[in-house]
């Protein structure tokens, strides 16, 4: 299973012809192809998968994603702690 995970943008810059930003993922900050979001600024809310931006979102949809892997999160943990028993 492949999975995009919302990020806020913090910075866009030029690598060598290539459209790049920092991107924030709740405090880790990581380096993003954004060629195909040319319309993207510094603020906007983006799906990332891979290391590429896929498209943008609003913050209320990046939050409803993060709050939806935030459940998958406990529920795997509390999977993990009833086979652990």
């Amino acid at each position: 299973m492949c999975l995009g995970i919302p990020g806020k943008i913090q910075e866009i810059y030029d690598d060598h012809g290539t459209k790049m930003a920092k991107v924030d993922f709740g405090g880790v900050s990581r380096e993003v192809c954004i060629e195909v979001i040319p319309e993207a600024k510094p603020g906007d809310w983006t799906i990332i998968h891979a290391g590429f931006a896929l498209n943008l979102l609003s913050e209320e949809e990046a939050q409803e994603t993060l709050d939806i892997l935030q459940q998958m999160a406990e529920l795997a943990d509390d999977e993990d702690m009833y086979h652990a028993s």
